[in-house]
């Protein structure tokens, strides 16, 4: 018998306190593949990379090695559906492999808690354990609702394939593997000039200044426009589910424009097209959702959604 693969669920912060619906999609999206997410008890923020990582290297990487040891514990992979997560996890997992002043002064802080990186595991993405575990094959024969007639354009985001000679992920400059993943879906690709650009929320700009935040963002809206429009934009990462998402009810406030995109995490991209309800994993919670007291735009996603007062007048 075949085993089945097992990762530690690596969260974060952004999914459990604001995309729960990520969380929800990503367990059934395992289940039906056939792969185990095991929780990882007491785990801490990633930390993130770009704020804890400029200001002191060694308080990064303990805090991020104590995440790492909990899994080296149980012997399995870590897995986790944030690229700033993958990013500080992975970045420090390969740094205390090779840097030994590095592991030293991280081993001396963990001793304090009894624990001990010793670098047995690996890091991946939901995007790595998706494309190269289960494989395209397989994603594909599981699609039974595919979203034809949808146009779909996508945002990589910038943590999870780069720095492209280290992390060896992808062609950082013309990637193709979450494009294929995305593509498993049923749903038309559309190439679009600022697809590769950062969604502005990154390196803390968006704590920063929102509104410089919200002009990337503005111009990835325009490019997408510029291509010939997309009824949904995907992204592996739930920052930038954030900023896309959230952003466009900002945008209107601060800019007074208007767009009206909807943004979903891969992992919910994958629920729907395996045939599973937008109500089973909460995707209307989405925060522009929320904000604008509005819906998913059912009918352009291709989807069937029966509303309560149409229910009621079939029973």
């Amino acid at each position: 018998m075949v085993k089945k693969p097992k990762f530690y669920h690596f969260l974060g912060c952004i999914i459990p306190h604001r995309y729960p619906s990520i969380e929800k999609a990503t367990r059934i999206v395992f289940e039906d593949l056939d792969m185990e997410l095991l929780d990882m008890e007491g785990a801490s923020c990633c930390p993130a990379p770009g704020v804890f990582g400029s200001f002191d290297r060694v308080t990064w990487a303990t805090i991020a090695a104590r995440n790492l040891t909990i899994a080296e514990a149980g012997g399995h992979p870590i897995t986790t559906g944030c690229n700033g997560c993958f990013a500080s996890l992975w970045d420090a997992n390969f740094e205390l492999k090779h840097d030994e002043e590095l592991r030293e002064a991280v081993n001396e802080n963990l001793a304090e808690i009894d624990r001990e990186f010793k670098g047995t595991i690996e890091v991946t993405h939901y995007v790595d354990a998706l494309y190269t575990t289960t494989g395209l094959e397989k994603i594909r024969e599981r699609v039974t609702r595919p979203f034809t007639d949808v146009r779909m354009t996508l945002h990589p985001g910038c943590h999870w394939m780069r720095p492209k000679n280290i992390k060896q992920k992808d062609e950082s400059e013309r990637p193709h593997i979450f494009r294929e993943l995305c593509e498993t879906s049923g749903a038309k690709y559309v190439p679009y000039k600022d697809e590769l650009m950062c969604c502005g929320a990154g390196g803390a700009v968006r704590t920063a200044d929102v509104k410089i935040a919200l002009e990337f963002t503005m111009q990835k809206f325009d490019s997408i426009e510029a291509a010939g429009g997309a009824d949904m934009i995907v992204t592996p990462c739930p920052f930038c589910e954030l900023q896309l998402d959230m952003g466009q009810v900002e945008i209107q406030k601060h800019f007074e424009k208007e767009y009206q995109y909807d943004v979903l995490h891969v992992s919910e991209l994958l629920a729907l097209a395996f045939g599973h309800e937008p109500d089973e994993f909460g995707l209307s919670t989405h925060l522009q959702y929320m904000q604008r007291k509005s819906e998913p735009a059912w009918e352009k996603l291709g989807i069937e959604v029966k509303k309560a007062e149409d229910a009621a007048t079939t029973e």
